[in-house]
């Protein structure tokens, strides 16, 4: 239920100190304390911010072979990865009781009850309660199943918040047709999109889901260049033939009707809000509603398998 009929929204587009755990916190901190400063309530970060999403490293890997040096820059990245329980999770947790704000940031997640060596590309949230919950990325794209492993339905995370539902679907995640149904079958109203995409056909789908689901879409990307890169990775050669923006960004806000309220920010860091009307959720589904009178249950049959 949609307690509130207003939402000021920040997104964060920025870059992380690239491979480097506790500076990177640092800047989230910062960052997650000058959006809350706007006045928004809800705070979204890019996808993999903490400790960076790593584009254009190979990891010394090939089809059929690893080398020495890709798994002592993995052993890095994993050291730098955010521990879910850990100490990372509970200083954002503090952070947003402190600010009386909701929190959605992408990281890349390790296991912090085990000795799992797998990561996961994840989406935590968090509230004015403090940590309320992740959704780890169901497929990762090419290259980088390197890197992260897959999960199951378990984390298609929706969380209640006086504003409505909010849930998110991460990069790629969403042209997978039936992941977004089951958002919609979830209720999702604040459709939280943490992506490493800066093409203009991005775009069209972003705007094409906020249509099709009648939500609001909230997407955030980094901005990246080369030089933020640490150089004594042992594969640092790779980015040589990359250019120097590697990440320009495209952060937005879409309405239910697929029209920006904030349009993308491209080629700089920055932080854009806006102020959501959360009643167009009601509103729009008048003529369209993909989980009601125009989802005809009698002919097509889905299931969510979250166990």
């Amino acid at each position: 239920m949609i307690l509130e009929k207003k939402l000021k929204v920040a997104v964060v587009q920025d870059a992380p100190i690239i491979f480097d755990l506790q500076k990177t916190m640092k800047k989230t901190i910062e960052l997650t304390r000058e959006a809350a400063a706007t006045g928004a309530k809800l705070i979204v970060f890019p996808e993999s911010f903490i400790p960076c999403y790593p584009r254009g490293l190979t990891f010394g890997m090939v089809v059929g072979n690893r080398t020495e040096k890709g798994r002592q820059d993995y052993q890095r990245y994993h050291d730098n990865a955010v521990a879910v329980p850990g100490p990372e999770v509970d200083r954002l947790g503090e952070l947003t009781k402190e600010l009386d704000v909701y929190l959605s940031i992408g990281v890349t997640e390790k296991n912090g009850e085990g000795l799992d060596g797998t990561l996961h590309c994840s989406n935590l949230f968090f509230g004015p309660e403090g940590y309320l919950g992740r959704h780890r990325k169901l497929k990762p794209t090419g290259a980088e199943r390197v890197i992260w492993g897959e999960d199951d339905g378990s984390t298609l995370t929706v969380v209640d918040t006086p504003y409505g539902k909010m849930g998110s679907l991460i990069c790629w995640e969403n042209y997978m047709p039936l992941a977004r149904m089951a958002m919609y079958l979830k209720g999702v109203n604040l459709y939280i999109v943490p992506t490493a995409d800066q093409r203009e056909t991005y775009q069209a789908t972003l705007r094409h889901i906020a249509f099709e689901g009648r939500c609001f879409v909230i997407m955030s990307n980094q901005y990246v260049e080369k030089s933020m890169y640490p150089t004594d990775l042992n594969y640092y050669e790779d980015l040589k033939d990359q250019p120097e923006v590697m990440c320009r960004g495209g952060s937005c806000i879409i309405s239910p009707y697929g029209e920006y309220l904030a349009e993308p920010l491209f080629d700089k860091p920055g932080i854009i809000t806006a102020e959501l009307d959360l009643e167009q959720v009601v509103q729009s589904k008048f003529d369209w509603d993909p989980v009601g009178h125009y989802n005809r249950p009698e002919i097509f049959d889905f299931k969510i398998r979250e166990k």
